[in-house]
């Protein structure tokens, strides 16, 4: 599964395998949030599993913010990694 393949990319700085950091946790959230963006193609009535996205990207809002506010450089480099923003110059 790809996220075995991005547990050492994560852990590269820290030398041990964590999928309770925050990082992990919002690789994890991204990874579902595409799969059921994918779901949604074909099930388009499914309310109740888009409730369930909006939860996901509820959590997965608060973690980036998060980690925004904790470590910006982290921030970045995660973002720029798993592509899920423009980059906004401030």
């Amino acid at each position: 599964m790809v996220k075995n393949a991005f547990i050492p990319a994560i852990s590269q700085e820290k030398k041990e395998e964590n999928p309770g950091s925050v990082e992990f946790q919002i690789f994890h959230f991204t990874n579902r949030i595409r799969r059921l963006t994918l779901h949604f193609e074909l099930h388009r009535k499914d309310y109740l599993s888009q409730r369930g996205l909006r939860k996901i990207l509820g959590k997965r809002q608060r973690l980036l913010s998060y980690l925004s506010n904790k470590d910006e450089i982290r921030y970045k480099k995660l973002i720029n990694q798993l592509d899920i923003r423009e980059s906004r110059i401030r």
